[in-house]
């Protein structure tokens, strides 16, 4: 969490640990989970009190950026730099429609880098991507991780990845 005056960030734990000590009735509460992480809680709000900032008393909030906000230009420089030196870029279950996104995409094949898009349906970068794999996400990352974690004489046979226009994409045997 980040202080919307100080910037002072709390713990997300800590930030837990005082709305419990502030509101000890919604500790009893149970929630359904939605299919998107959030809560179906049905309870009266109004009478929820917010830990406010220890440095200064102002409003906290999740330390993440909202659709629409900038990111801050030194989370852009970091990731520039971590990509910068990666062997590739594996995109998982975003359309890149924003160009806070799609901007590391296009870095990835400007270096010559594999780009690989784990996603359902149209993605921003299906014509520049080395792989495209348009499939369920839980499904495939589990899949590969099975596939992974196998000794490397029982992959034999196993079938190739292959790009948008049909060519074998490029892969090592991470397991060896």
């Amino acid at each position: 969490m980040r202080c919307m005056q100080c910037g002072q960030l709390t713990p997300r734990l800590d930030m837990h640990q005082r709305s419990l000590q502030l509101n000890p009735t919604f500790a009893d509460h149970e929630a359904s989970v939605l299919a998107d992480g959030d809560a179906n809680l049905e309870v009266d709000f109004s009478q929820f009190q917010v830990p406010a900032c220890r440095s200064c008393d102002g409003i906290l909030k999740p330390d993440v950026v909202y659709f629409g906000d900038n990111v801050p230009r030194d989370r852009v420089e970091q990731a520039q730099q971590a990509l910068a030196h990666s062997g590739g870029l594996l995109v998982i279950g975003s359309s890149l429609m924003v160009f806070s996104g799609y901007r590391f995409a296009r870095q990835a094949v400007q270096a010559q880098q594999p780009l690989i898009l784990l996603n359902r349906g149209k993605n921003r970068a299906d014509d520049i991507a080395t792989v495209k794999l348009d499939s369920d996400l839980s499904a495939t990352l589990l899949s590969t991780v099975e596939r992974l974690l196998r000794p490397p004489g029982e992959r034999l046979g196993e079938p190739e990845l292959t790009n948008s226009e049909g060519s074998t994409a490029a892969h090592k045997n991470v397991a060896s």
